[in-house]
């Protein structure tokens, strides 16, 4: 099934809502703990634009959106403003399917003419297919951080990459 890639609108939140959730209740691959709502996942998108470095870019197949992907601020210090950190969300089911390819994809090549000098991605272990879509897109590993994150009553470690932009 064809894969289209789009910057994401504010109509999109609670499908996006939705999709973070799952991920929040129920995997490890982000910390948060709670999940949000729609209204409250608001303030989180009123940080992304269709231009810029920060943006929020949605993969759909017939319609549905399926994953999306962000390049968000890296650290909240005017310095850091060059660097952007990157994460992309599947829905279940579709790892492997090349949607993150093409999320990605769509994100890079948004970012090719902004000022963007590194990205950034943080991917919580285990997570393969994660580890092998920052890799397949030019990123290389800088360094683990153990035990950083609680959930599900263990620890988890988080294995931080770069990439250089253009």
């Amino acid at each position: 099934m064809r894969v289209d890639v789009r910057p994401a609108a504010p109509d999109d939140l609670p499908a996006l809502t939705e999709l973070y959730n799952h991920y929040v209740e129920h995997t490890h691959i982000t910390f948060d703990l709670v999940p949000y709502t729609v209204e409250s996942r608001r303030e989180w998108f009123s940080h992304y634009a269709d231009t810029g470095r920060h943006r929020v870019l949605v993969a759909t197949q017939a319609d549905a959106i399926v994953g999306y992907a962000t390049s968000g601020r890296f650290r909240d210090k005017a310095a850091y403003d060059p660097s952007v950190e990157t994460t992309a969300y599947l829905r279940p089911g579709l790892v492997g399917a090349g949607v993150g390819t093409a999320l990605y994809a769509a994100l890079f090549e948004a970012l090719r003419d902004e000022d963007v000098h590194r990205a950034f991605a943080g991917v919580a272990l285990p997570n393969e297919a994660s580890l092998a879509l920052h890799r397949k897109f030019g990123f290389t590993e800088i360094g683990t951080f153990r035990e950083v994150g609680r959930k599900f009553g263990r620890f988890w470690d988080v294995t931080w990459f770069e990439r250089p932009l253009p």
